[in-house]
């Protein structure tokens, strides 16, 4: 039976609200901690204390066990919920804070807790407690990485703020990785480190370990492409798999109308758009630690590019850029095999310009200097890139971005705020003009608030607590 609690005078002797009586957390290891809250309808304006708008909800909490356990007006003395408008946004997610006084009795002391909102706007999902999590990483670099190597660094900040939050995660990665999760190395070191001559063998290696070790886990987070489609299509434990590359090439077309349950989460909204079909959960931008990189002041006067050198990272344009802006350019950059032709050929002979510095590749301890002590970074991308990692590392270093109007640039830049978006060397050598403009103190504030590693490991733990509920908890599904 449901019971309203009137909470308009009920406080204790201190003055604070009592927390509503909930009863104890039932024992239900596949369930971890789960409750399901449904909008009862509007409360009169005399049994809940309101929110600024001056209106309030009335919710009720209905266990795994399909059994509404309380009916409940949130208070803002009680619980931080932020504005109704973010409370009922369709398919959104928050962290609450403060949720120890009201829900207490369900989560552990030192666990997060999430709210997943379903497709319509009058329930929604919440979440703590701790989750067994497998992490499947790219066996190509270590994790992280000793040099470069953007998603097993992803991977790694990632795993160690879930292992923070209390998860208990297992990486699936090199043997030369280094974690404060439990490792389950699958070759001795990194493939491009040991020169594999068929690395292929090796990522099937792991699939099957991972496939052997799936019921040890509440959810196996992918990171390795669509090699394991076949394998986890068959089996039961819930998963999703991160797309950290290019979708727009043709082959991938009938892959993935084959595979079209299988659930992905893209890292960009414009790297949904040649596969807008599938199986899409979230949208989830890479975060970096706010502590990885120190803010610079930009004193160092020269545009800095960083990265890679191919043909669609275009390093000719930005060296055009520095060269018609009458500023120096410092390039740290590695150079893959695949593309040693084309820098000898095209790239090596712009190197040898004055006002161009050829540092090569530089690992995270150098990039603090690296990019705060630039201008600017320059990045004129010739491809629909799906994330670009090396912007937000600018903005962490509070340094400005020029780049181009592709793939997901104009989600990461804020144009004239935390940088600039165009479309032409000419518009771009007007950006480096018009740097003064841009408050480097505001780029630094946009990492902190859309790219840290917090953000990150939010959005992914209301995916994963959305798939369990889904695939082990009727909780998300049912009627009382």
């Amino acid at each position: 039976m449901s019971t309203l609690h009137r909470c308009r005078t009920r406080r204790d002797p201190s003055g604070e609200p009592l927390a509503i009586p909930l009863p104890q957390r039932m024992k239900n290891p596949r369930a971890r901690t789960a409750l399901r809250i449904r909008c009862c309808g509007r409360a009169p304006d005399d049994t809940v204390r309101h929110f600024d708008e001056g209106w309030g909800h009335l919710f009720e909490i209905i266990h795994p066990g399909f059994f509404t356990l309380s009916r409940f007006a949130f208070q803002q003395n009680s619980i931080t919920v932020g504005s109704p408008r973010r409370l009922y946004r369709p398919n959104g997610a928050a962290v609450f804070e403060k949720v120890l006084p009201l829900f207490g009795p369900y989560i552990k002391s030192n666990s997060p807790v999430f709210a997943t909102f379903a497709s319509t706007s009058d329930e929604f999902y919440l979440y703590g407690g701790s989750m067994r999590i497998a992490q499947v990483a790219p066996l190509y670099e270590s994790v992280p990485p000793k040099l470069y190597g953007g998603t097993e660094r992803v991977v790694h900040y990632l795993t160690e703020s879930l292992v923070k939050q209390g998860h208990e995660v297992t990486l699936f990665a090199s043997g030369d990785s280094s974690t404060n999760a439990t490792l389950v190395p699958i070759c001795s070191e990194s493939l491009r480190l040991g020169k594999s001559a068929l690395p292929l063998a090796h990522h099937v290696l792991m699939l099957e370990q991972v496939r052997q070790a799936a019921d040890d886990f509440d959810v196996i987070h992918f990171h390795c492409d669509f090699f394991h489609f076949p394998i986890s299509r068959r089996q039961q434990v819930p998963h999703v798999t991160t797309l950290h590359g290019r979708l727009d090439i043709p082959e991938l077309v009938p892959l993935y109308e084959e595979f079209r349950d299988m659930p992905v989460i893209s890292i960009s909204n414009s790297q949904r758009a040649p596969l807008p079909w599938v199986n899409w959960q979230r949208t989830v931008y890479h975060g970096l630690p706010r502590n990885l990189y120190r803010p610079g002041s930009g004193a160092g006067n020269y545009l800095a590019f960083l990265g890679r050198i191919s043909p669609e990272k275009r390093i000719d344009r930005a060296i055009e850029i520095a060269k018609r802006s009458g500023i120096q350019i410092k390039i740290a950059a590695k150079v893959d095999p695949a593309d040693q032709e084309y820098f000898d050929e095209q790239i090596r002979p712009l190197l040898l310009q004055p006002g161009v510095e050829f540092i090569g590749e530089i690992g995270d301890g150098e990039k603090s200097d690296f990019l705060g002590n630039a201008m600017a970074l320059l990045f004129p991308i010739d491809w629909p890139e799906p994330f670009g990692l090396v912007v937000i590392e600018s903005l962490a270093c509070a340094t400005p971005v020029i780049a181009w109007n592709c793939g997901s640039v104009p989600e990461l830049i804020a144009d004239r705020t935390t940088g600039f978006v165009v479309n032409s060397i000419e518009q771009a050598v007007a950006a480096v003009e018009q740097l003064d403009t841009i408050e480097r103190r505001r780029c630094r504030e946009v990492f902190e608030k859309r790219f840290s590693v917090e953000r990150m490991t939010a959005d992914y733990v209301s995916v994963y607590w959305r798939l369990q509920a889904a695939n082990r908890m009727p909780v998300a599904i049912g009627s009382e």
